[in-house]
């Protein structure tokens, strides 16, 4: 019996020969072009966790962001407009998943491809005009090997055509506070007047992540459409060779240079690592690898435990007492930190009837060697509505029934 691995390598082959043969010659990275022998490499890392940044990296622009809180721990020339080749695909990605999660398209559904979606050249696996693949099976095309004749077919399929998709795609950087972004096409391919910023996009990574479906696609390394008849292999080496790894995207092209977005998870925090602009593709994921074993080896999300918090008094209520809650609260800290945590209540002495749920009766305040970090509102668990001379009545012969 072959090997899993021979099967593969055969599909890879057939692949690599039919990329010969279309005459592709735009500098991208491609399911088809893209080499595929590091999808059998060993680890290429080291293991050593740098406890602090230089910030000396051979890139253009890099940032470091903990998802959460939309903290920054490392960036440099994080504004600077540049060219960010596929990388675009993070915020096509956002309005595939927006489109999915709100119910406006499913997974399942078919989509016919276009002359237009199946004539994009670079990053492709060789659509035809005509045929017909479910929206999960572009979106594993787009995402695992940056396909542009996927995301063209799907912005084209969700939107009615390319140019309504784009501006959706500008739209949407205006709500994340993209100040230094347009997108002029869904593929990534250099053009005028078509860049990002790596802070940019770290807002558009982190949106894209509470979209947590997104990740099964984001993980995989290796797969197969048409029935494993074309094989796909992730350009994202971090999926493979780092810990935790889980997104988001890579990017190439002669302008742009090596690009990536990579994300990681562990013991709960989230880190987006953003690299722009590197000379090589083992130069992108090692400044993108230095980053994230910075902030993982520094930094740990805490949960403080939560406060026992008395009920209210409610003046004139139907109940003479409230009950208070307030929602747990995440804080990124240097590690070592954990016993500088103090959280100081503050509440309203009594509340007025009536008193609707969710009223705010005060607030929990965090701090950290003594700075403020954050306050949450502490509210009303249940509504308590206004005691009129009705229910007096029926509360004072309650008593003498009580007594006779």
């Amino acid at each position: 019996m072959k090997s899993p691995h021979c099967f593969v390598s055969l599909l890879l082959c057939a692949a690599l020969l039919l990329s010969s043969l279309s005459g592709t010659a735009l500098a991208t990275e491609t399911a088809s072009v893209f080499e595929f022998d590091y999808a059998f490499e060993e680890y290429w890392y080291d293991d050593e966790a740098p406890a602090a940044l230089v910030g000396d990296f051979p890139v253009r622009s890099a940032l470091l962001m903990e998802a959460e809180s939309g903290r920054i721990l490392f960036q440099m020339e994080e504004n600077k407009p540049l060219p960010i080749a596929s990388v675009t695909k993070v915020m096509v990605t956002l309005l595939i998943m927006e489109a999915i999660d709100s119910g406006r398209v499913s997974m399942d559904e078919e989509v016919t491809v276009s002359d237009r979606a199946a004539s994009m050249g670079g990053s492709q696996v060789y659509l035809e005009p005509g045929e017909k693949m479910t929206v999960s099976e572009l979106l594993k095309c787009l995402v695992v090997v940056s396909a542009n004749d996927a995301s063209v077919a799907l912005a084209e399929h969700i939107y009615g055509s390319e140019d309504s998709f784009i501006l959706a795609m500008n739209e949407r950087a205006q709500q994340l506070g993209m100040k230094n972004t347009h997108y002029v096409n869904t593929t990534g391919l250099d053009a005028d007047g078509h860049y990002s910023s790596a802070l940019d996009v770290a807002l558009v990574t982190r949106e894209l992540l509470k979209h947590p479906t997104i990740l099964e696609y984001t993980t995989i390394w290796m797969d197969t459409i048409r029935n494993g008849a074309f094989g796909l292999a992730n350009t994202n080496k971090l999926i493979r060779f780092y810990s935790g790894a889980n997104g988001m995207k890579t990017g190439y092209t002669t302008e742009a240079k090596y690009c990536l977005s990579g994300t990681a998870c562990r013991d709960g925090m989230t880190l987006i690592a953003v690299v722009l602009g590197g000379e090589s593709s083992d130069e992108r994921f090692a400044t993108a690898k230095q980053m994230l074993d910075y902030g993982f080896a520094n930094y740990r999300i805490v949960t403080p435990e939560k406060l026992d918090i008395e009920p209210i008094r409610v003046e004139r209520g139907l109940n003479d007492y409230s009950e208070l809650e307030y929602d747990s609260f995440s804080l990124l800290l240097e590690k070592g930190k954990e016993a500088k945590i103090e959280q100081r209540l503050t509440i309203e002495p009594s509340l007025q009837a009536p008193v609707e749920k969710g009223a705010v009766a005060g607030y929990v305040e965090f701090y950290v060697d003594g700075e403020l970090q954050t306050k949450v509102p502490v509210r009303v668990t249940a509504d308590n509505g206004e005691i009129g001379f009705p229910d007096i009545f029926s509360r004072v012969l309650k008593k003498l029934l009580a007594f006779a």
